[in-house]
């Protein structure tokens, strides 16, 4: 019997293999659905550079298939909207959408909406709603389906309504199989990760139980949206130059490259081409009168060139030469070093002739773009198409969701691999609501995505375990989270889900490096907390049998009075039960001049609100100086902080950290002479 061959749509590629796009069951693609939908959001108010409104609503819809866990999702954001034109084939058609260019963005393939559409409609058979509008007078409305074997939307229902608010945003709505039971853990936890890395966005879910989630914003500030860029050298193939010779309207190599490709300018093109073959080489005496006449006035205008050369000592040059390329004609007659300062000056007389780009060979092609692989004079890819989040928004997220005691960021520079331009941004936190663990808990984003499955084959975790985390003093059963976060025009995921990265060498350097900077932050701050631990429980013993020691050498020695012992030890309530109010008040001052060992205890009583506090001393009267920045205390924690330093006179400064909901505070210092 013959084989039957036959032609099959994207939309029915995928219909047949959703498990690649990571629906691979009822409880995953619930969670794939809200993943996709919230990114595409965030990616919409980003792109009018809006902080983003994100409402997600899971709702029971058994009814539509009695007997069947069926839900009603939707996600209703307020970013820049669908044209008209397009909504239908960015809903309903696979692989049609706006995130296929050179620039950071969270989806790749524009698939992953559609996707979940599809998974709803081959579960459910039901139609999506979609509601969108630019913020112009008109807002659209569409019910539609996805024609699988063609793919093509199939339009149910459209209307038009007038826009008098001039909303934007997009709403999204459609029925899906799922197990919600199973999913609601990676859910919250997506959302949560996803507000650390999005600090500037508000985030709301209600869930089928009526539960309602909040993850507010604690800023307005956005990073800058990335741009677009031209492709770079290092990282085209042959396919790519061919779908540039079809659009170029360039004559010549010089000017093709110079138009089509990223960071390459006249020098660096003159360089390439030259050092590739694809610059014609000529004989000088097969220069023409004219071409003579064009050489001799580009050298007179070159401040390279002496000044008095005329067009007989150019000829008798020309007739004697034993040179038969014009390049090493120049170099060695008029002692240039530097071919670029020949290449120029040709350039300049109109003796660089290149091939018309539209008419090379095929085989001329390979040689291009194997020529531009091994030339190491490109420029590195600019990096204003990535928009890293930034130390700062990068802290302030973990510090929201996480709390931790002791957080420190890094931020690498730029690098590249294949072409493709990245940035590596580590954070390591400790203490707070980081749960102990036997191992480091791993955090990973790619484009400011949570990557929650498939942890073991990432890049990232092969890192952390080639580390010895002892060097660094980590041991076994601390809570020590480490976050990594790659931005770059093109993720390495190793599977269109979307949930793990490659092992590029390039990045695993990075990343490597800096994990190791944040450990190192890290290791001093275990060994300072060490040292107070240590110093705390000294005082406590000197606290505890001083009084006493004096007590007895009085009683022994005969004497009324105990003797002074505040010049050796001393222990003074800064802050007392104290009410904090909303700007921030001094507490009593200590005076530290007697004391080589300085320890300061604060203590947040209140059951629910937190405290911000600073640590100052001073040399002189007046001149505070502060020691401490800012700490925010939670509810119920207490902290110890050492002062190494030589300070005349210490105080602390507390205030709430909302308005209008005060903590109670107690804070204590220790004082230890030599």
């Amino acid at each position: 019997m013959a084989q039957v061959f036959e032609e099959i749509s994207p939309a029915d590629f995928f219909y047949r293999n959703r498990e690649i796009a990571g629906f691979t069951n009822p409880a995953r693609a619930v969670y794939s659905s809200v993943r996709e939908l919230v990114e595409n959001s965030l990616d919409a108010t980003e792109a009018i550079e809006t902080p983003p409104e994100i409402y997600i609503r899971l709702s029971d819809a058994s009814e539509i298939s009695p007997g069947a866990e069926i839900y009603r999702l939707r996600v209703e954001d307020n970013g820049s909207g669908v044209p008209a034109t397009h909504i239908p084939s960015a809903f309903g058609q696979v692989l049609f959408g706006s995130k296929f260019r050179l620039k950071q963005a969270r989806g790749t393939f524009g698939l992953g909406g559609t996707m979940a559409i599809l998974y709803g409609q081959i579960t459910t058979h039901e139609p999506a709603y979609i509601a969108s509008s630019t913020g112009t007078s008109k807002a659209y409305e569409y019910k539609l389906m996805i024609d699988i074997q063609n793919n093509r939307p199939v339009i149910l229902h459209h209307t038009a309504h007038v826009n008098k608010e001039r909303w934007h945003g997009t709403v999204v709505e459609f029925c899906l199989e799922g197990d919600y039971l199973r999913a609601i853990s990676k859910i919250l936890e997506y959302l949560k990760q996803t507000a650390v890395v999005n600090p500037y966005a508000n985030i709301t879910f209600a869930d089928p139980k009526g539960r309602l989630y909040k993850f507010d914003r604690i800023t307005n500030e956005m990073p800058p949206p990335p741009k677009e860029i031209k492709p770079h050298p290092f990282g085209v193939d042959v396919e790519t130059i061919q779908r540039f010779i079809q659009i170029t309207s360039c004559k010549n190599m010089l000017d093709f490259m110079k138009t089509h490709f990223h960071r390459v300018g006249e020098t660096i093109a003159l360089r390439f081409l030259w050092s590739a073959g694809f610059i014609e080489r000529r004989d000088p005496k097969s220069l023409k009168p004219q071409e003579m006449d064009r050489l001799l006035e580009a050298l007179k205008k070159s401040d390279e060139f002496p000044k008095e050369i005329d067009m007989e000592y150019l000829r008798s040059l020309v007739e004697t030469t034993e040179r038969q390329d014009m390049l090493d004609f120049m170099k060695t007659h008029f002692n240039i070093t530097d071919e670029i300062v020949v290449l120029h000056l040709l350039l300049l007389a109109g003796l660089i002739k290149t091939k018309d780009p539209r008419k090379l060979k095929p085989d001329e092609i390979v040689k291009l773009v194997q020529a531009m692989k091994s030339f190491e004079g490109f420029l590195p890819p600019d990096t204003n198409c990535l928009s890293p989040l930034g130390e700062d928004l990068l802290k302030a997220g973990i510090l929201k969701e996480l709390k931790p005691e002791f957080t420190a960021v890094c931020q690498r520079r730029p690098s590249t691999y294949s072409g493709h331009p990245f940035i590596v941004e580590i954070a390591a936190a400790y203490g707070g609501d980081i749960p102990k663990s036997n191992d480091i808990i791993l955090y990973r984003f790619a484009n400011r995505i949570p990557l929650l499955y498939d942890e073991a084959s990432d890049v990232s975790w092969e890192v952390i375990r080639s580390i010895d985390w002892r060097r660094y003093k980590v041991a076994s059963g601390m809570p020590i989270a480490i976050l990594v976060h790659l931005c770059s025009t093109k993720i390495p995921y190793k599977t269109v889900g979307k949930e793990f990265i490659a092992d590029q060498p390039e990045v695993r350097r990075e990343i490597l490096n800096g994990i190791r900077d944040v450990a190192r932050q890290l290791q001093l701050f275990l060994s300072r907390r060490e040292q107070v631990e240590r110093q705390r429980q000294r005082l406590s013993i000197f606290s505890r049998y001083l009084p006493k020691i004096a007590r007895f050498s009085t009683e022994l020695s005969g004497e009324k009075e105990l003797p002074e012992i505040n010049k050796l030890y001393k222990r003074q309530a800064l802050f007392e039960n104290y009410l904090t109010t909303d700007s921030y008040t001094d507490s009593e001052a200590f005076d530290a001049r007697f004391y080589k060992t300085k320890l300061i205890q604060v203590y947040n009583k209140h059951k629910s609100n937190a405290i911000n506090f600073k640590i100052l001393g001073c040399m002189e009267p007046l001149k505070w100086k502060e020691i401490k920045p800012e700490t925010t205390l939670d509810a119920g924690s207490e902290i110890y902080e050492m002062v190494a330093e030589k300070w005349a006179f210490l105080k602390v400064q507390a205030k709430s950290v909302s308005l209008g909901n005060a903590g109670i505070i107690d804070v204590f210092i220790d004082g230890l002479s030599e």
